[in-house]
């Protein structure tokens, strides 16, 4: 059987931190027969300043090995009510992970895997994957609360985001 790695970005909801600060988040979902993969499924949430961290950690640790993907350019004046600004970035943050998700350099970071498979904040993903925290890379990830109960209830289908690996 051939590997695959499939990633949808999806679902932007605006979180609100308080009256005058809001954000726009994207549900991560990743479905796989990748052995790299502890999971086979799963969705998380992350915003657009975690994906800018991502690339950042990523470029440090695989130092001149891979050229990274951009991310879509950062805009201030990005809305949040712009439906066609919100499918723009949505767009190219997923191509961005189908381009990291297809090189084995970059599939063995244990950032990338804790960036999307699990809750963790990017500070507890770098203490985790530094060792320094009290569960492992695999735990953190088991241990995680998303479910992948998602697939195939969105109208957002297989082949918008899919990226065959390997």
């Amino acid at each position: 059987m051939q590997e695959f790695i499939s990633v949808w970005v999806r679902d932007p909801r605006i979180q609100k931190e308080d009256f005058w600060h809001a954000y726009m988040d994207y549900e991560i979902c990743v479905h796989t027969n990748s052995l790299a993969f502890t999971k086979k499924s799963s969705c998380v949430r992350r915003r657009y300043s975690e994906f800018v961290w991502l690339r950042q950690k990523l470029q440090d640790n695989a130092l001149l090995l891979v050229h990274l993907p951009e991310l879509p350019p950062k805009n201030p004046f990005f809305s949040l009510n712009n439906a066609r600004q919100i499918s723009a970035r949505m767009e190219g943050l997923r191509h961005f992970l189908e381009e990291i998700v297809g090189s084995p350099v970059l599939l063995s970071d244990s950032c990338l895997h804790l960036f999307l498979q699990s809750q963790l904040s990017v500070k507890k993903i770098e203490a985790c994957a530094e060792g320094r925290s009290r569960y492992t890379v695999a735990q953190a990830i088991q241990n995680s609360s998303s479910q992948a109960q998602r697939f195939g209830s969105d109208e957002n289908t297989q082949e918008e985001g899919e990226t065959d690996s390997g």
